[in-house]
């Protein structure tokens, strides 16, 4: 599962000249995940070529807005998620859900790391029939590889809330304090423990 590190400048062939003529490049798609602090999802996601955006946000409750004071006390159904704008020509979307992987620990029933709460359970959001039955079948692999019934959930999109502003690029923003927050939570130390240590 480690084919997203494999990305490369693929959308150099969206200007590529295809018998005398232009390639069109493509439109960017969307995909919506939730793995626990959307801070770290966010730093994960912005690293990988081919990603254009992430945006820290909520999604996947029955609420018809939600902020972070109502989706941290757990009263919408929110997770913390990320919606994670990416170009298809330079990175897919089982390249990106084989990142989603290695980003989490998909044993945790109860949250993520040292985060506990519905708000924080991980879950990839499906848009179509496609994605779904992808997505069904990498989770299938994880249990197969650990032997053990994975907890992330596999739900169908909804509305996406973004998150507020000081929330969006925390891990730069408020580098010192990221720090200590994902040290302290025990966050690389345990995907460290499941999936070996990561690709320079």
């Amino acid at each position: 599962m480690r084919r997203y590190a494999k990305a490369t400048a693929a959308a150099a062939l969206a200007t590529a000249c295809i018998g005398g003529q232009s390639a069109v490049a493509a439109e960017p798609e969307k995909v919506v995940l939730a793995g626990g602090c959307f801070w770290c999802m966010e730093e994960a996601y912005e690293k990988i070529p081919g990603v254009l955006s992430v945006v820290s946000g909520y999604a996947g409750g029955t609420a018809e807005d939600a902020n972070y004071r109502q989706v941290s006390a757990g009263r919408t159904g929110h997770y913390e998620a990320v919606e994670i704008e990416y170009d298809p020509t330079a990175i897919s979307y089982a390249e990106l859900i084989d990142a989603f992987w290695m980003n989490i620990d998909p044993f945790d029933s109860k949250g993520q790391f040292c985060d506990k709460g519905t708000q924080y359970l991980s879950a990839i959001f499906f848009e179509d029939e496609e994605q779904k039955a992808l997505a069904e079948t990498t989770k299938s692999e994880v249990e197969s590889r650990f032997g053990q019934s994975v907890a992330t959930e596999i739900l169908p999109a909804e509305a996406f809330y973004r998150a507020e502003e000081k929330h969006q690029d925390f891990y730069k923003t408020n580098a010192a304090h990221y720090k200590f927050y994902k040290f302290g939570c025990g966050r690389p130390q345990r995907l460290e423990e499941l999936w070996g240590k990561p690709e320079a």
